[in-house]
């Protein structure tokens, strides 16, 4: 059974915390748990959300708008609540190319950050899982990315910087992977699956230190759920 969330959801005042109110989840430990059944979102940019039970779990499931395949947009579901600065991000994403995807299709998911009220402006950290595993090592090598949209896309990053803002990590298709995410300043991290060291630092994020959103990310062409997120801020 699936029940299709709106849109757009008023924020509520639920479990609120003194540096963040998502209003949609438990407070534990100084940090907000938002969870899939009881999310709430600002505006959901180029798609639209369902609750699925998925591998097990409960899962926001994220969907492109009918005429987003014709634009070869992103979508982004941008949570309610305060803006996010510096803080940590914990989120379960799972992510493989949608039957009958194009050849270039690889799952791609992943969280955004620092986002502009309607999603105008945004940095990303987001895993290409069918990479992770690929027989080609370079493919392996483009396994996780940073982008910071609308300007520094991973095209342009990967002709400017080679091989600094995309790196490897073990990935799998549809598998539920952990994110997390620690930002400071201009700098954030990314570390999959528990790892103790990062998969991919970057020190220069393209917006700066200003706040912004926090978001769920994901190409058209990605079968994406989203499970559990934990955000805390400092």
């Amino acid at each position: 059974m699936m029940r299709r969330a709106s849109c757009t959801v008023a924020i509520l005042s639920i479990g609120v915390m003194p540096s963040l109110s998502l209003g949609q989840g438990a407070v534990q430990q100084g940090k907000v748990v938002v969870r899939p059944e009881a999310a709430r979102f600002a505006t959901v940019v180029n798609g639209s959300t369902q609750v699925v039970d998925y591998r097990g779990r409960r899962a926001i499931k994220l969907l492109p708008s009918h005429d987003t395949s014709a634009k070869s947009e992103k979508m982004l579901a941008i949570l309610a609540g305060n803006p996010f600065k510096d803080g940590t991000i914990v989120a379960q994403v799972a992510g493989a190319p949608l039957a009958g995807a194009s050849a270039g299709a690889r799952g791609f998911i992943g969280i955004a950050f620092r986002t502009g009220e309607h999603g105008e402006w945004s940095e990303v950290f987001y895993l290409r899982p069918t990479n992770g595993r690929a027989d080609d090592q370079l493919r392996r090598n483009h396994s996780v990315q940073y982008v910071s949209h609308p300007e520094w896309t991973w095209d342009r990053l990967r002709q400017e910087s080679p091989g600094v803002y995309e790196s490897y990590t073990d990935l799998e298709p549809g598998v539920w992977t952990t994110m997390k995410i620690v930002v400071a300043g201009k700098t954030a991290r990314l570390y999959v699956n528990g790892a103790s060291q990062p998969c991919l630092i970057v020190n220069d994020l393209k917006h700066g230190d200003g706040p912004g959103r926090v978001a769920l990310w994901a190409e058209f062409e990605t079968e994406a759920y989203f499970g559990p997120i934990s955000i805390s801020s400092r």
